[in-house]
């Protein structure tokens, strides 16, 4: 079997079902943000498709990082699995020029096609009885590889794919007012930080559940705990505190 290779794609799985899709996105994106600029975040509504996304980075370096630095990594009591995706997403196609218009001739032969065989890793079989399921099966691909239409919600503030042509699939979501959340997502800690340290700060409020440190990232953190209103104690009380003489942490939700 050939390897994959490296690509801004990362395909994720074993995510926590049972977290509320938009604040899994929102998550998504504030810990691989950590290791560059992303595009898209890409979820799908299908039963198929649950407990999995694809994070977009406009750079293969970024994305190579964040799957060394991200896989395994304990997310919402699951460690998540990191690869490269198979499939180019639509986000990539448009920077580098290679996408194809939905409806195309060209998109339907080679998008359609090229696409269910480079994914599943088998031809697609022309019979005419079979079209409605390869289809269907297609549609599906598609949507997990960033071409789709109406399953597709990207949810990452402030991503722009630097491209003149938008579309439906790519909404940019315009950061607005905070929103609360039980986690907590810390920045500019210092170097040498641990989990204990910072478990001794935030276990002093009530609530608190976990620390959690992000792997080839010292300087950010999470912290979760078992409610919004408790989260949002700890948040008021420890933004800004010196966790050393030169270093204040930057105490705020993570993004749902």
């Amino acid at each position: 079997m050939t390897s994959i290779l490296p690509n801004q794609t990362l395909y994720v799985r074993n995510l926590n079902e049972k977290v509320n899709k938009d604040e899994l996105k929102r998550s998504l994106y504030s810990l691989f943000s950590a290791y560059g600029r992303i595009l898209d975040i890409v979820a799908l509504k299908t039963m198929k498709m649950r407990g999995q996304a694809f994070v977009v980075f406009k750079e293969i370096q970024s994305a190579t990082s964040a799957m060394r630095g991200l896989n395994g990594f304990n997310f919402y009591d699951k460690p998540m699995n990191i690869e490269y995706a198979k499939s180019k997403s639509e986000a990539v196609a448009k920077l580098d020029g290679t996408w194809k218009k939905p409806g195309s001739a060209a998109a339907a032969a080679s998008g359609a096609n090229a696409q269910r065989a480079q994914t599943y890793g088998q031809p697609v079989s022309a019979p005419a009885q079979k079209r409605q399921r390869e289809e269907e099966d297609t549609t599906d691909t598609k949507r997990a590889a960033g071409d789709g239409r109406n399953e597709i919600e990207s949810e990452s503030p402030e991503i722009e794919t630097e491209v003149e042509e938008t579309t439906s699939a790519t909404t940019v979501v315009k950061e607005e007012a905070e929103p609360i959340n039980r986690i907590l997502y810390i920045q500019n800690l210092p170097p040498d930080v641990t989990d204990e340290m910072l478990s001794y700060l935030f276990q002093q409020y009530p609530g608190f559940k976990e620390v959690r440190l992000v792997p080839g990232k010292s300087d950010i953190a999470f912290v979760e705990y078992e409610a919004d209103h408790q989260a949002a104690v700890a948040k008021d009380v420890l933004n800004k505190f010196k966790i050393t003489h030169d270093k204040e942490m930057k105490v705020t939700f993570a993004k749902r």
